[in-house]
């Protein structure tokens, strides 16, 4: 039995490496873009590459449409690390209706189910009712930058970010602040630790305030998404065991709410570490972004419920924990969602693998929406 395209599309991308360039073994996602390149060459549509760096770009395909609406598909090329896979990570393998490989899931699925519905409407000749714009961007996995460029002067009404959502329609997610906070002692010899100020134990006191604040927020939650919350996921200190450290770092990283602002977030968080008077400081943050929150209202939601409920679906508007390119996006005016086969679960895992049926349900949504939707 002949494989489904959708799913000969997605080893072809699993094949290829494109971990991010920040992290070990990364490479720039050209191999990617040319894959994509290669498939739609033979459909004749308009392709743009967008320079993001010096040997990585964005790939934009242009399917036309009935109008001058537009409709933004976009999926990440980049994926996480392989440190710590425990499969061949470049060798999809499907076993008992699941593909294994770095990127399956997290989310070449999501670009190869894109690539696939935009494909069979281009080979049917079907024009939809909107222009549709297929953007396969970089570094979704580091910075952002991929999408940060695509929306310079975009015009959109609306936009579908593939990631792996199980298959729900994504309205809102968290956004995500992180940012390092410093303790400064004093050094002595441990033989006579009185003699100095031990960062260690008052960066200690300050984790434990943490605590305290993240069982604070724990009362506010989303209907939607719970509670924002806090982690300390990185601590660094001292020099050697027999020295009282003079210095310690954390890295902290705080899930935010709708309606919570990075800044005045961050700014509040500075005066709490001011008033427990620990001698502690913070740096800027890393990284800021805030959450999605898209209305129920808006037409694009509407129509992505519609489609799936007439696939057999489940419709109803659903949140996830994570951060995705949707936000950069909504942040400019272009209302978007979230949808693609797969489970975060699965994302960055030492086994990494994704639902084949999921994909396969994925390119059939995508086709059903792009030919109904109406901005």
């Amino acid at each position: 039995m002949s494989q489904p395209r959708v799913l000969s599309l997605l080893a072809d991308l699993v094949r290829i490496n494109s971990i991010n360039p920040a992290y070990d073994n990364g490479v720039p996602e050209a191999g990617v873009v040319s894959c994509v390149r290669d498939f739609f060459t033979p459909l004749g549509l308009d392709m743009v590459e967008q320079e993001v760096w010096p040997g990585r770009n964005n790939l934009i395909v242009k399917l036309p449409g009935q109008s001058s609406r537009r409709l933004l598909l976009e999926a990440h090329m980049d994926t996480a690390s392989i440190n710590g896979m425990t499969i061949p990570p470049f060798e999809p393998e499907i076993r008992d209706g699941l593909m294994y490989g770095r990127g399956s899931c997290d989310t070449k699925a999501g670009l190869a189910a894109m690539m696939d519905a935009v494909a069979s409407l281009a080979e049917q000749g079907i024009r939809p009712p909107c222009e549709v714009w297929l953007c396969a961007a970089v570094d979704e996995e580091f910075s952002f930058r991929g999408v940060l460029k695509l929306r310079e002067n975009l015009e959109a009404d609306a936009a579908i970010v593939a990631e792996p959502t199980e298959l729900r329609l994504v309205v809102a997610s968290k956004g995500v602040l992180r940012w390092r906070v410093h303790t400064r002692g004093r050094a002595a010899h441990s033989s006579k630790p009185h003699l100095g100020i031990n960062a260690i134990e008052n960066m200690s006191r300050l984790i434990l305030a943490l605590a305290e604040e993240n069982q604070r927020l724990a009362e506010r939650k989303h209907p939607l998404l719970g509670p924002g919350t806090t982690n300390v996921g990185v601590i660094n200190g001292g020099v050697q065991v027999n020295f009282v450290p003079d210095s310690c770092t954390i890295e902290i990283d705080r899930r935010l709410l709708p309606g919570e602002d990075a800044a005045a977030v961050h700014a509040a968080y500075g005066r709490f570490f001011e008033s427990l008077n620990l001698g502690a400081w913070q740096d800027a943050p890393m990284l800021a972004d805030e959450a999605l929150d898209t209305a129920t209202t808006e037409p694009l939601v509407a129509a992505a419920s519609r489609s799936l409920q007439a696939l057999g679906l489940n419709g109803e508007p659903a949140g996830v924990p994570y951060g995705s390119d949707a936000s950069k996006l909504a942040r400019v005016g272009i209302p978007s969602i979230i949808f693609g086969p797969g489970s975060i679960d699965q994302a960055h895992a030492a086994v990494e693998w994704v639902d084949c049926a999921q994909v396969e349900q994925a390119a059939e949504f995508y086709k059903h929406f792009l030919v109904n939707f109406h901005a």
